[in-house]
């Protein structure tokens, strides 16, 4: 698969990401907040396991070998999600998402830089540096608005 594809999948992602806390917000109204995260967990938990049924080419008995650490991403993706139904009605999408993506970024950069949890070691340098100051400035710019 081509890194232009790669990358036109990611687009899409971030579309999701925007789009995802409303509705998961709009749902929080008539059941709950915890509630929704929950029936959103248990959506998508569903549609994932019918992908492992019929297209699923690893093994779920291999969790038996993976550390305690490598199960946590379930419940950063909890988090995630419960935060954004809770923060999104209150600041707006364009602001969340303007927090969340400053910090994916300035995270993402510090992984790169020590390759943590196997990924590719990317050195810190100024322009990617420059590149997360002027993200996170175009964040305070967005999230100053929302707020005033």
């Amino acid at each position: 698969m081509s890194n232009y594809i790669l990358y036109l999948l990611m687009l899409c992602c971030g579309i999701v990401m925007a789009v995802q806390p409303s509705i998961n917000a709009r749902l929080a109204r008539i059941v709950g907040v915890l509630e929704s995260s929950c029936i959103s967990f248990a959506v998508g938990t569903v549609a994932l396991l019918m992908m492992v049924l019929l297209v699923g080419r690893g093994s779920l008995r291999g969790v038996a070998g993976a550390s305690w650490w490598e199960l946590t991403g379930g419940l950063l993706g909890a988090f995630f999600v419960t935060m954004t139904i809770l923060v999104v009605p209150r600041i707006g999408t364009a602001a969340a998402m303007a927090a969340i993506i400053a910090g994916q970024l300035a995270t993402g950069l510090l992984m790169d830089h020590f390759g943590l949890f196997g990924g590719r070691h990317i050195p810190l340098d100024t322009s990617r540096m420059l590149g997360v100051a002027l993200l996170m400035a175009g964040g305070w710019l967005v999230f100053r608005r929302a707020a005033g």
